[in-house]
C-alpha cells in the first residue's frame, strides 16, 4: 500500500472504524505505526514513551473515528497531527513532573519542542514526498552525489535531477518555515 492513500481510502477507513471493525484498526496500525512511533520518538527521545504515545494515538483513533474529517486533509496528516500533539503533551507533563530535579527551564523545554517539531515535520515531509523526489534527495544527501551523479543513478536527465532536487528541497524547507505555534487547520483541534 502506498503512503499517499487516496481520499477514498481515508473515507472508507473512517467508516470501517466507526462501525467498530477491528480489522480496520489493524490495517491502519500496519500502515501508520512506524510513522507514529518515529514522530513520537523524535519529540520525546525515549523509546518507551514513544511506545506509549503510539498506543494512545491508536486508542484515541479507535474510540473517536469521527474526529477525523476527510475534508480537512488526509488520514496520514491527521494521524501525524494527533501524534505530535500527544508527544508534546507527554513531554510537557514529564517536564512539569521533573522540573524541580532538572535544570531544564521552560524556555529550554519550548526550544526543545520547537526543534523536535521541525525535525519531526522534516521527517514527515521526506517520507510523504513522491518517490522520485525522495530518491534524488537521498542520493544527494546520504550518498553525497551531485546532480550529475544523481541523474545517472536515477536514469534521468541532468535537468530533471536538478528539478527533483530543487522541488524536494523546497518541500523540505517548509518544515522550517511553519511556526510550531501556527494554528492547525479547522477540525484538527478536537484531537486528543
Amino acid at each position: 500500500m502506498p503512503n499517499d492513500a487516496p481520499p477514498r481510502w481515508d473515507r472508507r477507513m473512517q467508516q470501517r472504524l466507526a462501525r467498530g471493525e477491528a480489522a480496520a484498526l489493524g490495517e491502519l496500525y500496519d500502515r501508520f505505526a512506524s510513522l507514529v512511533h518515529n514522530l513520537a520518538h523524535r519529540v520525546l527521545e525515549d523509546e518507551e514513551a514513544a511506545d506509549r504515545v503510539t498506543r494512545e494515538v491508536f486508542g484515541y483513533i479507535w474510540e473517536h473515528p469521527d474526529a477525523y474529517d476527510p475534508k480537512q486533509g488526509s488520514m496520514r496528516s491527521w494521524v501525524a497531527t494527533l501524534t505530535h500533539r500527544q508527544a508534546v503533551r507527554r513531554l510537557r507533563q514529564s517536564h512539569t513532573a521533573t522540573a524541580e530535579e532538572d535544570e531544564l527551564t521552560t524556555e529550554d523545554l519550548e526550544e526543545r519542542i520547537r526543534d523536535a517539531s521541525v525535525a519531526a515535520r522534516a521527517d514527515y515531509i521526506v517520507t510523504s514526498m513522491p518517490a522520485p523526489l525522495r530518491a534524488a534527495l537521498e542520493l544527494a544527501y546520504f550518498d553525497r552525489r551531485d546532480y550529475r551523479q544523481a541523474a545517472a543513478a536515477l536514469g534521468v536527465t541532468e535537468d530533471e535531477a536538478r528539478r527533483r532536487l530543487r522541488l524536494g528541497l523546497q518541500l523540505l524547507s517548509t518544515a522550517y518555515v511553519q511556526s510550531p505555534r501556527a494554528v492547525p487547520p479547522p477540525g484538527y483541534g478536537r484531537a486528543l
